[in-house]
């Protein structure tokens, strides 16, 4: 655990500079995080995070997505601290809970006084709203039944969690040896930082490391056996390699994108199971009509079953289930029969049914073309999920909304419309390289955004992404690399190898009718690529 009562402390001073501003407006971002923006002579983003495992406080300049639609306890802060000012924020201790106390007015516009227990506590993590030492609402709620000695519902008196008085305060005591275990002799030690500090013991003071502690602003990062481990000071015991951040930078850089996974996990969870459900559903489907249609082809035998019945009617009586017949040739054929008919009944349900089958042939084969064209469709989804990011996924989440295949779970609020999808946008060289991650961002700068005379990239037989580079003519080095990064946004990514199509923009057209993204290409140029990773993520 790096996020400890220590490392609190130094986030803590890093938010003070918000004493004394104005909390402007209040955003849910996911169902454990909680963006405030905060307004004085400069902005400020403040992102809370009370997940189990990335629960977190620090500011930030990323940007971060959104939900229209508010929970309650979102509802409750906006109304009762939003346009509040912020009076102080403190750390309990050097307990890993802090407390952001705003003054705001009530309905009728008294002042009154306000506080925000943001309590960072692994699994326990909370955000809870107190006025007059009696919750308004919270984050997460703890029922009686769940927990007798501290219940966290409205209305509840609120407790503070039980300070650790057997520890010494690490800043205010020289009493420690290097014999000593210190996550249990000091508060706010995590076992993280008690291995490094013993380790630093050894050659270094004790209250010379509190010192760098104390003075630290940066967050060092240490990576070790493919995991991420970080403090305010470098963590020398696990490697002498660490990279260095501003405190509040590198809590972004670390969690930004482990957040993201858990939230674009929330978006496209229903999704990849609506998907496999429709892969399922025309695969099956497939298969039948495949074979209505062998038996289909087969339907001469009917006309011949017809022929023989009226051929021999009075051999043909009601009550039977079959009949053997000479053919033309003098072959003996077994002709199934209904028993409730007679034989011209028989002779005409056969004939029936060859040219049902007959002019069914035709039916048939549509059907399985438009099944082949679903399933087709969905297995495209279902890949463009697998790489999405969370603007990506949103986006997919609208396109099967809008083509009628999901219903949207709220209803929308009336919003601007963004002017354009959120396609990703890649310098390289002095070159514009666009990437589409997904049907909406395909047909958008393929036929919106990309110009007659540009270089257009796609994977051959193979769902993934349209690149586009704003030139007519480019290079080998950029051939390559445009090809690269078609390869990699497609579903053949795990390949080598991989052929890529690619041709100026101005050749290219929508097929009429047809699934957005999708296009004919009337004349192009294949080049076979491997893919560098590492060349792709200093470029991304």
């Amino acid at each position: 655990m790096s996020f400890d009562g220590v490392f609190l402390h130094q986030v803590v001073r890093q938010l003070q500079p918000l004493t004394g501003k104005r909390i402007n407006k209040i955003y849910l971002i996911s169902d454990t995080e909680i963006l405030f923006i905060i307004k004085g002579y400069q902005s400020f983003q403040l992102i809370v995070s009370a997940h189990s495992t990335y629960n977190r406080i620090h500011l930030t300049n990323r940007s971060y997505p959104t939900r229209l639609a508010p929970s309650n306890f979102i509802i409750l802060l906006r109304k009762y601290v939003e346009g509040g000012i912020i009076r102080s924020i403190t750390q309990a201790g050097l307990d890993r809970y802090l407390i952001i106390e705003v003054d705001s007015k009530d309905d009728i516009g008294d002042r009154i006084t306000l506080q925000i227990y943001v309590e960072l506590m692994g699994k326990y993590a909370n955000v809870i709203l107190v006025k007059d030492d009696r919750i308004i609402d919270a984050l997460k709620h703890i029922p009686p039944f769940e927990n007798t000695i501290r219940t966290i519902q409205p209305g509840a008196i609120f407790t503070v969690t039980a300070p650790q008085t057997n520890k010494l305060d690490p800043f205010e005591t020289a009493d420690v040896s290097i014999e000593d275990n210190l996550s249990k002799k000091l508060v706010g030690f995590s076992p993280l930082l008690a291995q490094e500090v013993s380790y630093r013991m050894q050659k270094q003071d004790y209250s010379e490391i509190m010192q760098l502690i104390k003075a630290s602003d940066s967050l060092y990062l240490t990576l070790k056996d493919q995991e991420e481990f970080f403090h305010c000071i470098p963590l020398t015991h696990l490697s002498d390699e660490h990279q260095c951040f501003e405190i509040c930078e590198g809590l972004d850089y670390i969690y930004f994108t482990k957040e993201e996974k858990e939230r674009i996990r929330h978006i496209t969870g229903d999704l990849f199971k609506f998907t496999r459900k429709e892969i399922t559903k025309y695969t099956r489907k497939i298969d039948n009509l495949v074979s209505s249609l062998e038996e289909a082809l087969d339907c001469d035998k009917y006309r011949h079953y017809g022929d023989l019945i009226f051929a021999n009617l009075e051999q043909i009586k009601k009550g039977m289930k079959s009949i053997t017949l000479n053919d033309f040739e003098n072959n003996p054929i077994t002709i199934p029969l209904d028993e409730k008919l007679d034989g011209k009944g028989n002779g005409k349900k056969h004939f029936t049914r060859y040219r049902k089958l007959s002019t069914g042939q035709k039916h048939i084969r549509a059907q399985i073309e438009l099944a082949r064209e679903h399933l087709e469709y969905f297995q495209l989804i279902q890949q463009q999920l697998e790489q999405a990011d969370f603007d990506t996924a949103s986006e997919i989440r609208q396109e099967l909304e809008n083509n009628g295949y999901l219903k949207a779970k709220v209803r929308r609020q009336r919003v601007k419309k963004p002017a354009e999808p959120n396609y990703t946008k890649v310098n390289f060289k002095d070159k514009t390289i666009l990437i589409g991650k997904n049907n909406i961002q395909n047909e958008f700068i393929t036929f919106k955004k990309a110009k007659r005379f540009d270089c257009w990239f796609h994977a051959r037989d193979g769902s993934g992404a349209h690149v586009i580079i704003n030139t007519s003519n480019p290079d080998e080095e950029e051939i390559r690399f445009c090809a690269m990064l078609a390869a990699y946004f497609s579903k053949n990514r795990q390949s080598g190898s991989i052929p890529i199509n690619y041709t100026l923009v101005k050749n290219l057209k929508k097929i009429p009718d047809s699934k957005i993204g999708k296009l004919i290409l009337r004349e192009y140029k294949t080049i076979f690529i491997d893919i560098d990773e590492d060349k792709i993520n200093a470029h991304l």
